[in-house]
């Protein structure tokens, strides 16, 4: 008997969404006033929906409260830092969630997979990663990582999307494609990761992400559960009256140049 939900609605979807996006509104006020520090770590498979989350996180709140950091390959000048050297820049500062897209996990998953970095280093990184965070931890931020999971079938539907789809095709990169073709190999890769990194200071949870949209709704659901927080009182500003205009300004602006009304 096949007891998996059905796909999720868009109407039913939406309703849900702004709740819970509201809720993040409320989060956000708690986190400037407290000064909260956190950083949200979202890895998982490619094509699982991490970027997709992100969007429906960021939709109603303010981009200097929940920053988003999705960092390209280092450059030359960055492979030769300390590893997590790159990451430290964007890490918060008081009234600050940092929403990484990707993150220094890199090392665990697609570098040791792709032979980016030596066995050393990889073995380095497992060791270290625990200690890192929880001195993070220690310092006042907090730490919260979600593993995106979905299966080989979902995967290789939402790849084909991406491959008939013109507004998909820059999500399709090669390293996509190595992902589909070494799926056992990303499998142990994240099974190692997972039994070296899944702490108690700092613990991954798994987004079981086959249906985007309930995936979705179960994460944010999930990231508000974590912070206490209430609705904060928002009292609206008195407006007041409009100043009088000054001798000599215009009734309106001048535009040398205007973009054409075609729609």
């Amino acid at each position: 008997m096949n007891d998996k939900p059905k796909k999720m609605k868009r109407k039913g979807f939406q309703r849900e969404l702004e709740k819970l996006q509201t809720e993040l509104c409320h989060l956000q006020d708690h986190v400037v006033e407290h000064e909260i520090k956190a950083i949200v770590v979202f890895e998982g498979r490619d094509a699982a929906g991490k970027g997709g989350v992100i969007k429906r996180i960021t939709e109603r709140v303010s981009p200097r409260v929940f920053r988003v950091v999705a960092l390209p390959k280092p450059s030359d000048r960055e492979k030769t830092q300390w590893y997590p050297q790159r990451y430290i820049q964007h890490f918060p500062a008081g009234g600050e969630i940092m929403l990484f897209d990707r993150s220094w996990y890199n090392r665990a998953g697609v570098e040791r997979v792709m032979g980016f970095c030596t066995k050393q280093e990889y073995e380095r990184f497992l060791r270290t990663a625990p200690l890192f965070e929880e001195e993070l931890v220690e310092q006042g931020i907090r730490i919260i990582k979600y593993f995106f999971d979905v299966s080989q079938e979902e995967q290789k539907k939402r790849f084909h999307a991406r491959m008939t789809d013109p507004m998909r095709h820059w999500k399709l990169s090669p390293m996509d494609v190595e992902s589909y073709q070494r799926w056992w190999d990303y499998t142990a890769a994240y099974e190692r990761m997972l039994e070296a990194t899944d702490t108690a200071a700092c613990p991954w949870y798994r987004v079981q992400a086959d249906d985007k949209r309930r995936a979705r709704l179960n994460c944010i659901s999930h990231l508000l559960s974590l912070f206490d927080y209430d609705e904060q009182d928002w009292v609206a500003p008195d407006l007041g009256e409009r100043k009088k205009k000054k001798p000599g300004t215009p009734d309106v602006l001048e535009f040398k140049h205007t973009v054409p009304s075609v729609y």
